[in-house]
């Protein structure tokens, strides 16, 4: 896992401010063993930041942050920066930030990460984190799909503007966004102000730590608790199932919850079920983490999948609390959980 970088993924709708979260995280010293990939440099204020320019697209700003511009071409530049940071062309990194822009769907970097060989061999999403404006982000989540995707998928939601928005307008935003992702914890920022660290550490494998945070990672708790009878959907089912109501608004026709099995499951059987899952509802399977209690195996396993990407495996050296359940949290679109029952 050493050799593994861990991704953060930056995203947020349009005016929602992040860029400048952006721009204030390039001064923290937290970022120094970072490689930030952004959009465009004009977008980015980072000259007074600037110590020298590697390449074309490649610059090292004063706190050792290595800040590269994708120009629309992801894996070229996350190989480009693995091999100069292999040959020291530029200072040594231990996570990568991926700023998105601000009307991107989450999901395709997200397979990027995986489905790429030359990509998956040397880095792992880390964490999504999604900045929401706190005087529009009612608006656009009512109206764009993106923002709601945005924020369904992430692990970390800033809350910016803050000052610029009334404390009924704040509760209102909030307990939407808790009822449309349950397991995100939520962060109030002004002027692009938050810690660092908070946002950077949402991963399952903590780097500096050199650990994996299964419990925190998943936060099966935060979602509500389904117990079905058996594992997963049948075919039939699953063909026929939609949301009950007809929910104009983006964010009501997401469903996250949680599915819980006390005995151990057939693994095989498990990927088999999400498998037929994938086949004719991928998109809207936005986002799928587990924690699994395997027939036959002591130790646990963890379960990633974003649409019709199911994530390599990661075998836990043990269960991170007294509870050995399965635990499955669903991030779905247009589907309710009629389709697990």
């Amino acid at each position: 896992m050493s050799d593994i970088t861990p991704v953060t993924l930056l995203t947020g709708y349009l005016g929602s401010g992040k860029t400048t979260l952006l721009n204030q995280l390039l001064l923290s010293p937290a970022l120094k063993d970072t490689a930030v990939l952004i959009n465009e440099y004009g977008e980015t204020a980072i000259d007074h930041l600037l110590v020298r320019q590697v390449s074309g697209n490649i610059q090292v700003l004063a706190n050792g942050c290595v800040c590269c511009s994708v120009a629309g071409e992801l894996v070229s530049a996350l190989r480009d920066l693995h091999f100069k940071r292999a040959n020291k062309e530029v200072p040594y990194f231990s996570r990568v930030i991926i700023e998105t822009t601000g009307l991107a769907d989450p999901a395709p970097i997200m397979h990027t990460l995986i489905e790429m060989p030359l990509v998956a061999a040397r880095y792992q999403l880390s964490g999504v984190v999604s900045t929401v404006d706190a005087t529009h982000g009612a608006a656009q989540l009512d109206v764009h799909r993106e923002a709601v995707k945005q924020a369904a998928v992430a692990d970390r939601i800033v809350l910016t503007k803050v000052d610029l928005a009334t404390a009924d307008d704040i509760a209102h935003l909030t307990d939407r966004l808790k009822r449309l992702n349950p397991g995100a914890q939520l962060i109030e920022s002004i002027m692009g102000n938050a810690d660092a660290e908070s946002l950077l550490n949402t991963g399952l494998y903590q780097p500096k730590q050199k650990t994996v945070e299964a419990k925190n990672w998943l936060k099966a708790e935060a979602y509500r608790q389904l117990r079905p009878a058996k594992i997963l959907p049948q075919l039939s089912a699953m063909s026929t199932t939609r949301m009950t109501a007809n929910r104009p608004r983006h964010d009501e026709r997401i469903n996250a919850f949680c599915v819980r099995y006390d005995a151990p499951i057939v693994w095989d059987s498990l990927i088999n079920a999400l498998e037929m899952m994938q086949s004719i509802r991928a998109s809207q399977l936005l986002r799928i983490k587990g924690i699994v209690n395997v027939a036959g195996e002591a130790r646990p396993r963890v379960l990633h999948v974003v649409e019709h990407t199911i994530y390599p495996v990661t075998n836990l050296a043990a269960w991170p609390d007294a509870d050995n359940a399965t635990r499955l949290v669903f991030i779905v679109h247009d589907l309710d959980e009629a389709f697990i029952l």
